[in-house]
């Protein structure tokens, strides 16, 4: 059975609060009350063009599986998700992807350059559908004072262009699994990181884990960078540093995944990284990388000073020895 998308109507006012209540249904205490708190179901496509936004629906043999809206918030050229729905047989076949693909890109045509939305924090599988499509945890919970005493988790992600940003702790970890992806994907094509493939998507989500802890407890410092929406590459402050080493950081873990180099991502996520580096009082920084990989001469074009070389440090998957080159790198304050 084909399943079609087109606008929403009005007249699909049945199609949706079933499919919304049905979704409802699935989770404790979550009562849907049309009339006392969502009347704009009675005519939701009415509802989203006075707003300048768009409503679409998924439609098989002309009944509702599943819905899409998106509306613009009027700052910071922001755009929302709002009312994304898959019935519960259609999810895995994609059709979800397909709608908030499609109303992604309608966002991003009228200008949106962030894209934002609110998910219940009992919608578990959503929180997993939204952070493989590169959105992370942004800001606080919201308290809605409705009869199902909802709290929301914020989502967002920039969809412009090349973005970099520090990530606090509960965006690090919704950013867990993408983050896994990229490792895997870097430590398959070679990448000299402690890891040698194959890598198993649990042992890169472990080592995630860990760092999201970590910048929980103010340890290390994580940026992004995303690409036209997708989280695309990532590197790392070690702050844990002794005592004495205080004005100090090691840069650890520059990643990018293989599908977006020669882009100058890891070129930004380097200045962006020195950057913060100041914005907090190191004014030194240090990191190792195998002799002879593409970041060696990153490093020494971003100015960066070799301080020596360890022969035969680190195996390849192979099992052949390489040297370490160790860098550092002194920041004007």
């Amino acid at each position: 059975m084909s399943t079609i998308i087109r606008p929403g109507l009005d007249s699909d006012e049945a199609g949706f609060i079933r499919l919304i209540g049905d979704a409802w249904s699935e989770y404790p205490n979550c009562i849907l009350d049309v009339d006392g708190e969502v009347p704009e179901l009675r005519a939701l496509s009415t509802y989203f063009t006075k707003a300048g936004g768009a409503l679409w629906v998924a439609e098989q043999e002309g009944r509702v599986v599943g819905m899409v809206a998106t509306r613009p918030l009027g700052s910071d050229r922001a755009w929302e998700i709002c009312k994304m729905y898959v019935e519960k047989g259609q999810r895995g076949t994609g059709l979800a992807h397909r709608l908030l693909g499609g109303a992604e890109d309608h966002a991003i045509q009228q200008g949106a350059e962030r894209i934002v939305l609110w998910t219940d924090t009992r919608f578990d599988a959503a929180h997993r559908f939204y952070e493989k499509r590169s959105f992370v945890r942004s800001g606080s919970i919201r308290i809605l004072d409705d009869i199902s005493k909802s709290l929301e988790f914020r989502y967002a992600k920039p969809v412009r262009g090349v973005v970099v940003e520090a990530v606090d702790a509960a965006a690090a970890a919704s950013a867990e699994r993408r983050l896994a992806d990229i490792l895997v994907a870097c430590v398959d094509a070679g990448a000299s990181v402690s890891y040698l493939p194959p890598l198993s998507l649990d042992t890169a989500r472990g080592f995630w884990r860990k760092v999201s802890g970590d910048v929980a407890m103010g340890n290390r410092l994580l940026l992004v960078a995303w690409v036209d929406g997708r989280l695309a590459g990532t590197v790392q402050l070690n702050l844990a540093t002794p005592p004495n080493q205080r004005h100090r950081a090691e840069l650890d873990k520059l990643l990018v995944h293989p599908e977006f180099r020669r882009r100058g991502i890891g070129r930004g996520l380097m200045q962006r990284a020195e950057q913060a580096a100041r914005g907090i009082g190191r004014t030194l920084l240090t990191l190792d990388t195998r002799a002879g990989d593409d970041g060696e001469a990153l490093y020494r074009s971003l100015g960066w000073q070799e301080a020596g070389r360890v022969p035969n440090f680190a195996s390849d998957a192979a099992g052949k020895l390489h040297d370490t080159v160790f860098f550092y790198r002194a920041l004007q304050s």
